[in-house]
């Protein structure tokens, strides 16, 4: 079996609940604004991919944010709505202090340079854990499934795409980093992930 020395996890889906529905209706509270026309006005529009994609910085994404609402959005109140959803998955959580302590544990999540900014306020349980090692998209300037956002993390973290294992709740996206040369694993719940990761050695 080929040596692991990082496991590098999708946040939202694998370590977390996140439930846009929830994001999108207190959203609307704020604008003002149908759900309907909040999804549409954001994720329809395309404009929520650009921005995990890098093509604004935090104080641009939420400035467009905002207009894109038609209203001028206060900071905290996007943050209110971003904490909602968010909820951690404890038994996928509860298996990274279990991981051998050769193996790195890193984050890499399609995410803009706003949750960027509070990351560690959204997610503190993997906060603690990774530190440094938890990385949002925008700041690769690309975005899951692309392969190259797969090898500028990897760049980062100074590991070969051979000695990393990446874990997804999205096929495309597990598709990505083997394309990027990366093994990866499409996540099915944390027993299944125990599984896998006894499989590969790692969990002690």
């Amino acid at each position: 079996m080929t040596d692991i020395s990082l496991i590098l996890f999708d946040l939202n889906g694998v370590l977390y609940r996140y439930e846009r529905n929830v994001r999108i209706a207190c959203l609307g509270v704020f604008a003002k604004q149908s759900p309907d026309s909040v999804r549409a006005a954001i994720w329809d529009s395309g404009f929520e991919d650009s921005g995990d994609a890098g093509a604004l910085d935090a104080d641009a994404y939420l400035l467009g944010f905002g207009a894109r609402l038609g209203c001028d959005l206060a900071e905290a109140d996007w943050v209110a709505a971003q904490s909602v959803a968010v909820s951690p998955i404890g038994g996928s959580l509860g298996l990274l202090p279990r991981i051998r302590t050769d193996v790195t544990c890193a984050v890499l999540t399609n995410n803009n340079m706003l949750v960027r900014r509070h990351f560690g306020a959204f997610y503190p349980e993997i906060a603690a854990l990774v530190g440094t090692r938890a990385f949002v998209s925008a700041e690769f300037g690309a975005r899951k499934p692309e392969p190259e956002v797969y090898r500028r993390c990897l760049g980062r973290l100074g590991v070969e795409p051979a000695a990393a294992l990446f874990i997804d709740d999205s096929a495309a996206n597990v598709a990505g980093a083997r394309a990027a040369g990366l093994h990866a694993w499409e996540y099915a719940g944390p027993d299944a992930l125990a599984a896998e990761l006894r499989g590969w050695g790692v969990l002690d």
